[in-house]
């Protein structure tokens, strides 16, 4: 699908959603004042969806501008005013919309329901489900807001027990720490940064593996994100494999890429591992750890794969790192008997949104394994949050992660 297209579907669905958020709106309002004006309603309703759109209509037309005079690679201003004007405005005002239609459409389906056994009450149905509107509205109003402001500045941390029969008493009370997606960028700074090493190494990790994805984007936050890793504190050392973003510093330079990412954690004596394994040796005994590059950019081959995973490692413990929980990783990671899968990928769903039994995100599109620890046939899956974020510089009911993970029998 080309990159036009995409834009073209993402303003279609973003005018439909809007429009019928509007009409909700309106119908409500006319609801409880029903002698308000209807010019002076569309009006108002006009000049806030303006407002909140002046993002997209700004990035489409960059994009048609950049594409006309051929000017290349798009850089969006920095400033605060871009970002509190427009960028904010826009997911904020979208993420309530999106949440509200969600609680709107459980309502419409209520509706529907009640009115086959009550057709003859119809007229008072429909007045009820019009005065719940503006509470659902103001709901989100408040909550929408508070909970990105919260998700930017918390971190959780994950306290996970793995437990084997035939674990050796050597490795039991092992710390394992799993990280993902530092992503250093303009949004995730110093300050986020340093808060969230800190309280990595507040939990005295045993060895500490991170996933991938150190930076978002452009080489000016190579050095920066390498040397806040660099301070993480861990006896047996550091391990990375290879994230989608880590190809991204130079678009056209993949290798390039990665090759620098690595050359500047390696200073700060952190390995990234690009396809290959990894003996470390605890109290006597080894653990293995295999490190697997599977990504937007590079896609393990088959053979590859099965002969990196088909070795006969002599470990106590086995490990499989990727940055991405995809499916067939996963089985060959079964079939291999690795007793842990680690990874990252997705920030949690970085965007959930709140609806009856399940959290609802675009990442579910991608894979069922969002976040958290899953059982495989006795392998244990986990998938941890991140810090970072990517295509949208928020974060919504995806609060970023520290996963712990005790040993024991």
């Amino acid at each position: 699908m080309s990159f036009l297209l995409r834009i073209i579907i993402a303003l279609v669905l973003i005018s439909l959603l809007e429009y019928y958020f509007i009409k909700k709106v309106h119908r409500s309002v006319k609801e409880y004042f029903p002698g308000f004006p209807d010019k002076k309603l569309s009006r108002i309703t006009a000049g806030i969806l303006i407002f909140f759109n002046l993002y997209p209509l700004f990035l489409t037309g960059t994009w048609i501008y950049s594409t006309v005079f051929n000017t290349g690679r798009i850089e969006l201003p920095r400033n605060f005013f871009f970002d509190y004007l427009l960028t904010y405005p826009f997911w904020v005002g979208i993420i309530i919309i999106v949440q509200s239609s969600l609680f709107f459409l459980l309502l419409d389906m209520a509706k529907g329901i009640i009115l086959v056994f009550a057709r003859r009450h119809r007229d008072k149905i429909r007045s009820i489900e019009l005065k719940i509107f503006p509470f659902i509205i103001i709901g989100f109003i408040a909550y929408v807001p508070a909970r990105i402001i919260y998700d930017y500045h918390a971190v959780e941390v994950s306290y996970i027990e793995y437990r084997k029969e035939s674990l050796p008493e050597e490795l039991e009370n092992l710390k394992l720490i799993l990280v993902s997606d530092i992503q250093a960028d303009r949004y995730t700074n110093r300050y986020r940064l340093g808060r969230f090493i800190n309280l990595v190494n507040e939990q005295d990790a045993d060895l500490v593996l991170i996933a991938g994805d150190f930076i978002t984007s452009t080489p000016e936050y190579i050095n920066l994100s390498a040397e806040y890793v660099g301070k993480i504190n861990a006896a047996y050392g550091v391990y990375a494999c290879v994230g989608d973003h880590d190809n991204w510093a130079y678009r056209e330079d993949n290798s390039k890429s990665i090759r620098e990412i690595t050359d500047a954690l390696a200073l700060q004596n952190i390995k990234m591992i690009d396809n290959g394994e990894q003996i470390i040796t605890f109290k006597g005994k080894q653990i293995g750890i295999t490190f697997i590059t599977n990504t937007y950019v590079e896609r393990i081959s088959g053979s590859e794969l099965s002969d990196l995973t088909g070795r006969k490692v002599n470990a106590d413990l086995r490990i499989f790192l990727t940055h991405q929980p995809r499916a067939n990783l996963i089985q060959q990671a079964r079939e291999s008997n690795y007793d842990m899968y680690l990874a990252g990928h997705t920030h949690g769903g970085q965007v959930t949104f709140l609806f009856p039994f399940i959290n609802l995100t675009p990442t579910l599109i991608e894979t069922e394994y969002v976040k958290g620890e899953f059982n495989i046939d006795g392998m244990m899956l986990y998938v941890t949050r991140g810090l970072g974020m990517s295509l949208v510089p928020i974060r919504y009911n995806s609060t970023p992660e520290i996963t712990v993970i005790n040993l024991s029998k």
